[in-house]
């Protein structure tokens, strides 16, 4: 089976090159949040320097960049883009589950790295822009595709004590 984010680093365990770069490329399946995900197998594209470290520790610093879909939380209509996280973490022979990463021999799996930097990035409240008008309250029209002429103003007593603060602001 192809493991696409594994990186052979016998060279650099073994004292021969100080650092290297590391340019990989492939998909992973199940990354998602509660209103986004990475689709399955989708191209996650890393690029990394990799360097000795302390000892036999090897520090991969890079960018991981992952396409994502959801759906906006204004509208619910489909929602995309494209995040980018940077990475600066340790594998080790003997990692702290923690703090690093394991170091299998002088095989590096960025595996576990790109997951959960990707899940960190991933946006919980997507926005298929930043100019979504969101969904009508009262009739429910998408106010990005047309318009209705509802009572969109909330008169409720329980609110009142804040509209002095918009008042305020005006």
């Amino acid at each position: 089976m192809h493991k696409p984010f594994v990186v052979n680093v016998g060279a650099l365990r073994r004292g021969g090159v100080h650092a290297t770069e590391a340019h990989c490329c492939g998909g992973l399946t199940g990354i998602a949040v509660s209103a986004s995900h990475v689709p399955d197998n989708a191209e996650i594209q890393v690029d990394a320097v990799l360097e000795v470290a302390s000892g036999t520790s090897i520090l991969v610093t890079g960018t991981i960049t992952a396409p994502w879909v959801g759906d906006c939380r204004r509208c619910l209509g489909p929602a995309e883009g494209t995040l980018v996280s940077t990475v600066r973490e340790l594998y080790e022979d003997r990692p702290d589950p923690e703090e690093t990463y394991k170091l299998h021999g002088d095989q590096l799996d960025l595996e576990p790295l790109v997951r959960d930097a990707v899940l960190l990035e991933l946006p919980h409240a997507p926005l298929c822009s930043a100019s979504c008008a969101g969904l009508c309250p009262v009739c429910g029209i998408d106010r990005n595709t047309g318009t209705c002429s509802c009572e969109t103003e909330l008169n409720d007593p329980r609110w009142a004590a804040l509209d002095v603060l918009r008042a305020r602001d005006d």
